[in-house]
């Protein structure tokens, strides 16, 4: 493939991926990013809704850098604020497996599978990255001092975290409302419609009785067309006898 194929093939994925990514609630794009040389260079911010989390209502801040061999190679994430995080680099990268080159490590152990691979894509990235928040790797940190910090002072670190999401708020956009969960919204409650019950007996009327009535309106001398009454029954009976 040419370096120009390359760039467009990359460039239209990534438009589609962008176009995807819009519409989640956890993540809030910067730009408008048109399909010029900032299609390469993505500025949001990640936002983590999670009561259980230590970075619970952070609004933190990154970039993506994409190339033209994307998505056959990774692309590079980092954070533009600082995050005492055992995974997080000082300037702001992350050290996470799914963002290594593709194939197998001996070296590292880390299998193809856990590593980027053309399948992956940039959601994939980043819901791991908002993983990775919550439940740190501490057995090969990138930041050792969060690492035993995390583990031995747990406190300390929780208390690290909140501090980082209050500095974090301040990078929120004016007029932009975080949210409260990434749930979707449910659909309003209807109401009991009054007029429902107001219904005339007329409209509830299935017939039934209707029918009824037409038939004794067609037959109106049924039961004294249908027999005999008792007096006539004894006369026929008494000539019979004579």
């Amino acid at each position: 493939m040419s370096r120009a194929g390359g760039a467009t093939g990359a460039r239209q994925r990534l438009m589609s991926e962008m176009k995807t990514l819009r519409s989640e609630k956890w993540i809030n794009f910067e730009d408008d990013h048109d399909d010029s040389d900032n299609l390469m260079k993505w500025r949001f911010a990640l936002m983590v809704i999670n009561p259980d989390s230590a970075f619970n209502g952070g609004y933190f801040r990154a970039e993506m850098l994409f190339t033209d061999e994307y998505p056959y190679q990774p692309p590079k994430f980092r954070f533009l604020i600082p995050i005492t995080h055992p995974n997080i680099y000082p300037d702001g990268q992350l050290c996470i497996s799914i963002l290594h080159r593709p194939g197998e490590d001996i070296m590292s152990g880390e299998e193809a599978s856990e590593r980027w691979s053309p399948l992956q894509g940039v959601e994939s990235v980043l819901r791991s990255v908002l993983l990775l928040l919550d439940d740190p790797e501490i057995n090969s940190p990138a930041n050792v001092d969060a690492g035993v910090m995390y583990r031995d002072r747990k406190s300390e670190y929780v208390e690290k975290a909140r501090q980082t999401v209050e500095s974090s708020r301040g990078d929120i956009p004016p007029g932009f409302t975080m949210p409260r969960s990434f749930e979707p919204t449910p659909p309003p409650k209807q109401e009991n419609d009054d007029d429902f019950w107001a219904e005339t007996d007329e409209e509830f009327d299935f017939g039934g009785s209707d029918t009824g009535d037409e038939d004794d309106e067609e037959n109106p001398d049924f039961e004294e067309d249908g027999g005999m009454d008792q007096e006539e029954e004894d006369d026929e009976e008494e000539d019979h006898q004579l």
